[in-house]
């Protein structure tokens, strides 16, 4: 056997084979990966020490490695014959008790599917278990699951089956010993950790009391007693460990697979007896703060709690980690005690009080207030508190998940207003006093490379916020002269990040199929409505995101480019220049384009060349800032397209507005009465009926069964009412959530278009077909819990 082919599968246990008869040579093998496809391969490299494999690709005739990470299975296609040994156990010795008669097992995956059968005996290594499937004629083949494809595994009777085979137990002990069983593991992390969680120093001080008190076990035994981790996947760790002396043991099992981090998390709470720390009900002393600086906070994501008797004592996410300990000791040259608290708690306590809280930095501006007007001119833009407050108000916008800041200076002395957009409504957020508006307007201005001495007409600009603070933030500026000779400020805090996947989205299940559907074709118009700020961009990338794949090419014009994904290329327009949206559009036709998205089709010229590279063989998504789906079609007629052309090329269009989310802890709700009931499906029809119709309360009744078999357990129908709480700021709502209405254009849709239908016309057929309209979208997901009806009319007025 070559270097190259080095293969250490185990044979099975009591096998009489000689140790080297699994590893002659290269093994044909069939992959199953965790995405779904199969591989036919000859594995050429497998040890228990590596946490990948070397194959040959078969079908490409490439050689590779591949991770463990993401294989399902690997069926070694060789059948062997086994030979029984009672003498001989491979790494068991002569005694060993693993049986060597056919046992049962069941494997359930991390997808899961399930994989059931007969084996003979198992092996478990560090990478995974060593099925050994038995076949006729004493033969078996060999089967390899690794260990992060597992959820669960049973080889053998169940050990309970065993115990009242034997009379330890009875059934009725058996059946409550299971019972038990289930709710320990039912318990998520979060519950067995919040349970016993700490919000005072003196319960912190009380436990770390006892933590000293109990036995003092090591990270292996503990996760060994807990059954975890297995005894050859330790050894193999500590192992890897004596080469990485930095590399903390826990962190080592993490990458090996051996452990998950939640495991590993609830051990060290559970047998190790370590403490865990609610960081946003503890009381943090603000003098600690002066010891350890906040760049050594972040660097390890840590939090300085308190001193007691000399020990410093600071929360992290991984108590074993010496790293962040050794280097705070080395520090402040005090012996340092680490507890546990989440990585987001510690994130959050960082910038809560690291950076002083905004209404003391707005005081420590208005200090001199009630001097003379003179000192606004002595004010600079680089004064150390306003420098903090402006990073302040940009963080605790992007941790609030605000979409705009806006700053509203007045003339006089008038405090400067600053208001958070959130949700869609504007919340107030500070005032600033009247000396620091000029320096604050300003401060921006430089963060946004704009001309501060312009001051007579609006400038447009961007913040990259990593230049200036500790968070990656880009914010999109824009400045507006207001009378009085002052200068209002509007900042969009641009979503940049990864796209929403279109399951995520909150379209019905059929609106889903749908759109999927529509999408899913090679070439035409798609389309997406509705007014500025109702999330038609990051409908539109999760679209992309859905059907971006290697085979595809897509061009994005977009103004600005807020979200980015692999596999794109991402155009952002600029007027100045004369990249307009057309002329990016009109560009792209000549790069070979499978899909283009055009941010807006806010012209005559931009749409027109959108229809005609639908007709030529390519799918167009793109938006307009019309109302309803039917609208849209007017809309465009009304713009000169012509009809026949805009029919052929039209997929659909789907309209949408984002509505308040209720909160999940403070939403109550009150029965619905019998009237309330038919009011509400009266409003549901209001557009998509005729009234006249002797049909439509048949519709009604039809719709109100419906109502309560989906949504009132055949019973009665609640409606869902905000109510507000200190979580969600005693609004009621937390997040938004999205109404749509999707019009597939069908046949009878395209007949209506060329011959130019009124819109009303439309939306009786769209209705026929199945379409439901925002309202009806929305009252849905009202009577499902997840907004009431006053959000759903608010936002669905036309």
């Amino acid at each position: 056997m070559s270097e190259d082919t080095q293969i250490e599968f185990p044979l099975p246990p009591r096998s009489g084979e000689a140790p080297g008869a699994a590893a002659s040579g290269p093994e044909p093998a069939m992959i199953a990966l965790l995405d779904g496809r199969t591989m036919s391969v000859d594995i050429q490299r497998y040890q228990s020490s590596e946490p990948k494999i070397a194959i040959l690709d078969k079908r490409l005739r490439e050689k590779g490695e591949l991770p463990l990470s993401k294989i399902k299975t690997i069926h070694l296609l060789n059948s062997r014959h086994f030979h029984k040994s009672d003498a001989v156990a491979k790494g068991l010795g002569a005694d060993a008790t693993t049986p060597a008669a056919h046992q049962e097992f069941e494997l359930e995956f991390a997808d899961g599917t399930r994989l059931q059968g007969e084996t003979l005996g198992h092996v478990i290594d560090t990478n995974g278990i060593h099925l050994f499937q038995s076949q006729a004629f004493g033969n078996y083949t060999h089967i390899f699951v690794p260990v992060l494809a597992l959820k669960h595994h049973r080889i053998g009777p169940f050990i309970g089956d065993l115990l009242v085979q034997n009379n330890n137990v009875t059934s009725d002990q058996l059946n409550q010993g299971l019972q038990e069983q289930q709710k320990m593991r039912s318990r998520k992390l979060g519950e067995y950790l919040t349970a016993d969680e700490i919000v005072s120093p003196e319960q912190l001080q009380q436990a770390l009391i006892r933590q000293q008190s109990s036995p003092n076990l090591r990270l292996g035994e503990a996760l060994l007693m807990e059954g975890l981790i297995s005894e050859p996947q330790l050894k193999a760790a500590l192992e890897r460990q004596r080469d990485n002396r930095k590399t903390p043991l826990g962190e080592i099992l993490i990458t090996m697979g051996a452990v998950t981090e939640e495991g590993l998390k609830k051990t060290l709470a559970s047998k190790l007896g370590i403490p865990f720390v609610n960081l946003k009900k503890f009381t943090i002393d603000r003098k600690i703060l002066v010891r350890v600086p906040e760049k050594i906070a972040r660097r390890h994501t840590l939090m300085p709690l308190y001193v007691h008797e000399g020990k410093l004592i600071i929360a992290v996410e991984n108590p074993m980690n010496r790293a962040p300990i050794d280097d705070l000791r080395f520090h402040t040259k005090c012996f340092v005690e680490a507890v546990m608290a989440s990585e987001e708690d510690i994130e959050w306590a960082i910038n809560q009080y690291y950076t002083a809280n905004i209404g003391t930095l707005a005081d420590q501006l208005g200090g001199s207030e009630a001097d003379n007007d003179s000192q606004e001119a002595e004010v600079g833009e680089s004064d150390n508190a306003l420098v903090r407050l402006v990073n302040k108000m940009i963080l605790d916008a992007h941790q609030q998940r605000a979409s705009d800041i806006h700053i509203e200076p007045y003339p006089g002395k008038r405090k400067t207003v600053v208001r958070f957009r959130k949700d869609g409504s504007l919340l107030h957020y500070v005032d600033v006093p009247y000396t620091y508006r000029n320096a604050l307007i300003s401060r921006i201005k430089i963060m946004a490379n704009l001309d501060i001495s312009e001051r007579r007409k609006p400038q447009d600009g961007k913040i990259d916020f990593k230049k200036f603070g500790p968070a990656n933030i880009e914010l999109r500026v824009a400045t507006v002269p207001t009378s009085g000779g002052m200068e209002d400020v509007v900042m969009r805090v641009l979503a940049n990040g990864e796209p929403i996947a279109i399951e995520q989205l909150g379209l019905s299940k059929l609106n889903l199929e749908r759109t999927q559907a529509a999408v899913a074709k090679p070439y035409g118009l798609f389309l997406v409505c509705g007014p500025t700020g109702s999330g038609k961009t990051t409908t539109l990338h999760s679209i992309l995101g859905h059907i971006n794949t290697p085979d595809r090419k897509i061009w994005t014009a977009e103004d600005p480019v807020e979200i980015t994904q692999q596999g794109l290329r991402q155009v952002q327009t600029n007027a100045k220049i004369g990249l307009t949206f057309a002329y990016a559009m009109r560009s792209f036709l000549r790069a070979d384009p499978d899909v283009i998205m055009v941010g807006e089709m806010r012209d005559q010229e931009t749409t027109h060349i959108g229809i005609e590279a639908s007709l030529t063989g390519h799918l167009v998504l793109s938006t307009l800032h019309t109302n309803s789906a039917p609208e849209s079609i007017v809309r465009l007629l009304d713009m000169g397209m012509d009809p026949f052309n805009f029919a052929d090329a039209l997929l659909g269009i789907l309209a949408q507005r984002l509505a308040k989310r209720l909160c999940p802890i403070c939403t109550t709700s009150r029965t619905a009465s019998r009237e309330d009931v038919e009011l509400l499906a009266r409003e549901y029809y209001a557009d998509s009926l005729d009234h006249k119709d002797p049909a439509t309360q048949v519709k009604h009744d039809e719709l109100v069964t419906r109502w309560l078999e989906e949504y009132g357990n055949g019973k009665e129908l609640k409606f869902s009412e905000a109510v507000g709480c200190a979580e969600c700021g005693d609004t009621g709502y937390d997040g938004r959530l999205g109404l749509h209405e999707l019009l597939v254009a069908s046949k009878e849709i395209k007949v209506l278009i060329q011959r130019r239908a009124p819109v009303s016309e439309i939306i009786f057929q769209a209705a026929r077909e199945g379409m439901r309209t925002l309202k009806q979208d929305g009252i849905e997901k009202s009577l499902a819990g997840h907004t009431d009806l006053h959000q759903v009319r608010a936002v669905c007025i036309k």
